[in-house]
């Protein structure tokens, strides 16, 4: 998970989720450290069109430290979904400082809150950035980063509930989802603490 380049004592390290929304799936987060040659055209990955990410992703990886963390449908259902969003993120950061033994570090979190204080696990300095995926390029990698791997997750779920259109939808609530929501019911993957999957179930 890691690209090959000197190793620094203290780390700068951006962070992003993807997935606060959707009706179903995970939520996953990527914690990024640029390398010293990061690719050009590093930006929110919601302004970047999905081929632009395709190629984005691998040379992030290729010339940049990072990590993933996730959390499942159950842990947000448990949870709720802020706070699976903030262990997610403590899940990234947690993988990407094993790598990094003795390093110090300062996050940048796109968003208004950190998961400082609401987290347990979280110790590291953290700053939270509103539109921070757009400004700070180490957030922006970490979007994309979070936002391609969850995609890949939806589209093989897809495939398991051919039903509901993962593939197009991601599992945000559009109305082909909702259509097959009402048809078919929920499957495991769906959210049942969400309040549209919540109402069907009631009625079903």
């Amino acid at each position: 998970m890691t690209a090959t380049f000197m190793f620094a004592k203290h780390l700068m390290i951006g962070v992003d989720e993807a997935g606060r929304g959707p009706l179903a799936g995970p939520v996953v987060a990527a914690a990024v450290v640029l390398g010293a040659t990061p690719p050009d055209g590093l930006d929110d990955s919601k302004k970047l069109s999905a081929k632009r990410r395709a190629v984005l992703e691998p040379l992030i990886q290729q010339s940049c430290h990072w990590a993933l963390g996730i959390a499942d449908v159950e842990e947000i259902d448990h949870i709720n979904i802020f706070a699976a969003t903030m262990l997610a993120m403590t899940r990234a950061v947690a993988a990407l400082m094993e790598q990094h033994d003795g390093a110090s570090c300062d996050v940048l979190i796109d968003g208004n809150m950190t998961p400082a204080g609401r987290t347990d696990g979280w110790c590291w300095p953290a700053r939270a950035i509103i539109g921070g995926d757009a400004l700070e390029p180490c957030i922006s990698a970490a979007s994309i980063l979070a936002k391609e791997h969850r995609d890949r997750i939806m589209r093989a779920a897809a495939v398991r509930h051919p039903h509901y259109g993962w593939e197009r939808n991601m599992g945000y609530g559009t109305a082909e989802h909702m259509a097959a929501l009402r048809l078919h019911g929920a499957t495991p993957l769906h959210r049942r603490s969400f309040a549209p999957v919540a109402r069907l179930e009631i009625i079903r």
